[in-house]
């Protein structure tokens, strides 16, 4: 239940790009959801823009308040807390509205498909080209954080979109980046 939040916001850093903080502020939260199997614990981010396209300097997580207790206690910001302000827990706004905020992925390269589906499907590099045309690829206009995978150790962009409110506050589980499909997170 996202009841309360806390706001993360980078400082500025003569050493560190704002991209490279905010990448590194992800990762570590996303290995923290990840530990804890939280579920419950939603992200947003109240700068977000699409012109000039940007997420801002702050990272609002969203969760119950023994949840972001929990989160807060594991430890997860260590090396980061010279690069960051936190406000306490804090309860959220009663005229706050909702908003999903979700992972976005495209398909941004059609070579780089057509040779996926050579691999898993056996085609020839004709065959893939006619199943995939050059007209699939699509360029991103969403802000977005680079990331690592965890698992495959591979950099990715993470598109994140929070564009539309939705009207009432609908509940579910939340990704390890604190992402979802259907779940709101308050808006405010």
């Amino acid at each position: 239940m996202t009841t309360h939040y806390i706001d993360i916001t980078l400082l500025p850093d003569p050493e560190f790009s704002h991209a490279h903080l905010l990448g590194a502020l992800v990762a570590k939260l996303h290995r923290a959801l990840v530990a804890l199997r939280a579920e419950d614990i939603g992200i947003s981010f109240p700068q977000y823009s699409l012109g000039p396209r940007s997420l801002g300097s702050v990272l609002r997580l969203h969760g119950g308040e023994t949840s972001l207790q929990r989160l807060m206690a594991h430890g997860w910001l260590q090396g980061m807390r010279d690069h960051v302000r936190l406000t306490g827990v804090m309860p959220v706004p009663s005229e706050a509205t909702h908003r999903v905020v979700q992972r976005r992925q495209f398909k941004t390269n059609a070579e780089r498909l057509r040779r996926r589906r050579m691999r898993r499907k056996g085609e020839t590099l004709e065959e893939a080209s006619a199943a995939i045309p050059d007209s699939v690829e699509r360029q991103p206009d969403l802000p977005y954080v680079h990331v690592r995978s965890a698992s495959t150790g591979q950099p990715f962009c993470l598109f994140i979109d929070q564009r539309g409110e939705a009207g009432e506050r609908v509940m579910g589980a939340f990704n390890s980046y604190g992402l979802s499909r259907g779940a709101t997170v308050p808006w405010f």
